[in-house]
């Protein structure tokens, strides 16, 4: 795992993931909001973070995408990589416990990555918190987990490959792809 001590600590809370939550702004994006002369909304998504959460979801780890923004980008882009999307969503915490029991896991068993204030409750509740290198402060030092990268730029793909590599799914992956015929990772990543 990356940038904290006690990475057995680390190692353990990952293993037990069983869902996967992210917010979208300043996580899977860079923070940025992009608005047209008409008002529509455009965001830009790293295709690595994608593959990232393909790969989640092919390791059997629910993910759901969480943010406080109404947006259809974020829909469009749940739907493309199969994850749930949650939109314009006003408690984070609360959202999260509802997609977890519906899920039958426990809040141990849930990571949330997240960058600024509104994500702190969730962080602090879950079994495995995760920041940006560029989240906030007061947020990056509360972190379990810090990835390397910012956000939107391959963040999220670095915690997601740190979750599969200590649930021991890395070598599958690898193998899976080396086969005589490989498996598909999509093409929506």
């Amino acid at each position: 795992m990356t940038d904290t001590p006690a990475s057995s600590d680390l190692t353990e809370r990952a293993s037990r993931v069983r869902l996967a939550c992210f917010d979208v702004d300043g996580t899977l994006t860079d923070g940025r909001l992009t608005y047209d002369s008409g008002g529509g909304e455009s965001k830009s998504f790293h295709v690595h973070d994608g593959q990232g959460l393909v790969l989640l979801r092919r390791a059997g780890i629910e993910v759901a995408l969480v943010t406080a923004r109404h947006s259809t980008v974020v829909e469009r882009r749940a739907a493309e990589l199969g994850v749930q999307a949650c939109t314009g969503i006003g408690d984070k915490l609360r959202c999260v416990e509802g997609i977890a029991r519906a899920a039958g896991v426990a809040l141990e068993q849930v990571a949330f990555m997240g960058d600024d204030l509104p994500d702190l409750r969730v962080m602090m509740r879950v079994g495995l918190s995760a920041c940006p290198a560029d989240a906030h402060p007061w947020i990056h030092e509360r972190a379990t987990w810090r990835s390397r990268r910012p956000g939107g730029a391959g963040a999220v793909r670095e915690f997601a490959d740190a979750v599969l590599l200590a649930q021991g799914h890395v070598e599958s992956i690898i193998d899976a792809l080396l086969a005589p015929e490989p498996m598909a990772l999509g093409t929506q990543s």
